[in-house]
């Protein structure tokens, strides 16, 4: 792993797509500190809207052939409706040399790999815009490339968060439970701010309470392993105040709507996946 780590350092990274999620991944790669910013390029339409990373010293263009022709890894982060296309332009420019990463939601490996073709280390991966703190989950799938070129991917995106591969065919559910997942957490935390404001704190203050405590929560999840109900056991007592604020919230179908909301998101995804 150290030397896969030495090589790491001097990989050339082309994001193509510059918009919030490639923005993310290129600030996510210079807060590690295990890649220079001189290593990375950014692609974009309107390359004065990546000011900022170029401020950090992150390589700007709108070309993004000339991008992937110098570059060692390629993640692609744009918008389902432009990824074949967008293929389909750079694909004279990769080679068995360079992993290619899609970022694309809707979009499976065996699709991308009918415009890339045989022979191009081509992988799958839906992290989350925590990604630009480090502390994305990632879910990776890959069409069968070797050993070596996972480990490199894994760590690749280990250096922002925590990683999973899974196979392709679950990559839809990895973006409702991962992805959207940050919009369900967040909505939960800004209800839990303004049930908050309504007992009596300040907004501000009611933010930084429910935040610090949803990652408390994550956090006794992640390092205990424990099922979440045994950590909700330790703060219920018989005839409680949690206990009849969760029979209320069970009451008036919190955890049967959050269900129902999942179930949706990936009815909504499998329709992009199927469109006939």
């Amino acid at each position: 792993m150290t030397n896969q780590r030495e090589t790491m350092k001097h990989k050339k990274i082309t994001i193509i797509g510059g918009g919030n999620l490639g923005t993310a991944i290129a600030e996510g790669l210079i807060n590690s500190g295990e890649v220079q910013s001189g290593h990375l390029t950014v692609t974009r339409r309107r390359t004065e809207l990546l000011q900022r990373l170029r401020d950090k010293g992150v390589n700007t263009t709108s070309d993004n052939s000339g991008a992937v022709r110098e570059a060692d890894v390629v993640l692609l982060a744009v918008k389902p409706y432009q990824v074949l296309e967008i293929l389909r332009q750079i694909t004279p420019q990769l080679s068995g040399e360079k992993v290619l990463i899609s970022l694309v939601a809707g979009v499976e490996l065996r699709e991308l790999a009918a415009v890339t073709g045989p022979g191009i280390p081509l992988f799958r991966a839906m992290p989350n815009t925590a990604i630009a703190l480090r502390e994305s989950m990632t879910l990776i799938s890959t069409n069968g490339s070797s050993d070596a070129h996972k480990q490199m991917v894994v760590e690749l995106f280990e250096k922002m968060g925590r990683t999973a591969v899974i196979p392709d065919e679950l990559m839809a559910a990895a973006t409702v439970l991962a992805s959207c997942g940050i919009a369900y957490a967040l909505r939960y935390i800004r209800a839990a701010m303004q049930g908050g404001v309504e007992i009596g704190f300040g907004a501000e203050l009611a933010q930084f309470i429910t935040a610090q405590t949803v990652l408390g929560a994550a956090r006794l999840v992640l390092e205990t392993g424990n099922h979440p109900e045994k950590e909700i056991d330790k703060v219920t007592t018989p005839r409680g105040v949690t206990i009849t604020g969760l029979n209320e919230m069970e009451n008036k179908g919190f955890s049967a709507s959050l269900i129902q909301g999942l179930l949706a998101s990936y009815k909504k995804i499998e329709k992009l996946e199927n469109p006939g």
